[in-house]
């Protein structure tokens, strides 16, 4: 019901701000209204439009949302500043999502996150527990539960705009976050990222492993391991790291 609300109200904020103009296509140098404050979102609600030198918490919400858009080999620093490189990622997600493409975060762009996330904040199609089958409370790993957490949040937005580049088809998550214990016992490398909350690593469902690790370029992974690569035969493996790794040599990359 929730999700039904949310589209209803999302067509709404779309209608106003095509009303703003000429066109018939949604804009959104409009200014974010009483009324679309009023259809709070149970994660996040925006106050304002966004647009390229805005600083602030609601920039930083937006980044995180947004994050799966940065461009080939790229990431968007979540940093509260939105620059050029945010500006070129919320086109991205407009384009992607046949919004008008100016590059400001207006009602129609945040009408579509808001059906694109759950109350959690995390997206919809994919879950904490999807990332985390290690424990209840993302403890026990390279940096705090909080830090985990969260990093494992901004991985599933990543995750959701690889999912939607790729027709929506679902992705399989094999494996998230991991403690030191639950790193040992798979066998995982001293300095996996999984321990940091950041990975994840993807079955091949309808897609197959190579498109998943050639299309995971575009949506900020820096580590891409995939065929051909030791022990990454039977998954896609995506992380953040410092410094760009991906190798996958079965799939060309």
């Amino acid at each position: 019901m929730r999700r039904i609300l949310l589209a209803l109200a999302a067509s709404l904020l779309t209608l106003t701000a095509a009303m703003t103009t000429a066109s018939s296509v949604a804009a959104d140098p409009a200014p974010v209204s009483a009324e679309d404050v009023h259809a709070a979102d149970g994660c996040y609600t925006w106050g304002r439009s966004l647009s390229q030198g805005a600083s602030g918490e609601d920039v930083r919400q937006l980044q995180i949302r947004v994050s799966g858009y940065p461009g080939y080999g790229s990431v968007i620093a979540l940093d509260g500043a939105f620059g050029p490189a945010t500006k070129a990622a919320v086109v991205r997600f407009q384009q992607a999502y046949g919004l008008a493409a100016d590059g400001i975060a207006g009602p129609a762009t945040f009408g579509k996150i808001y059906e694109l996330q759950d109350d959690d904040c995390t997206p919809i199609h994919f879950t904490y527990a999807e990332l985390n089958r290690c424990n209840s409370d993302w403890s026990g790993g390279r940096v705090s539960a909080a830090d985990a957490k969260f990093n494992a949040r901004v991985t599933m937005w990543k995750l959701e705009a690889l999912r939607h580049a790729m027709g929506d088809r679902p992705l399989q998550v094999n494996s998230g976050f991991r403690s030191v214990a639950c790193n040992n016992a798979a066998g995982g490398s001293s300095t996996s990222r999984h321990m940091y909350g950041d990975a994840a690593d993807l079955g091949a469902g309808s897609q197959g492993f190579c498109t998943i690790a050639k299309q995971a370029r575009n949506h900020g992974f820096t580590e891409i391991l995939g065929p051909g690569y030791p022990d990454h035969n039977d998954h896609v493996h995506t992380a953040l790291r410092s410094g760009q790794f991906w190798s996958a040599p079965n799939c060309g990359i």
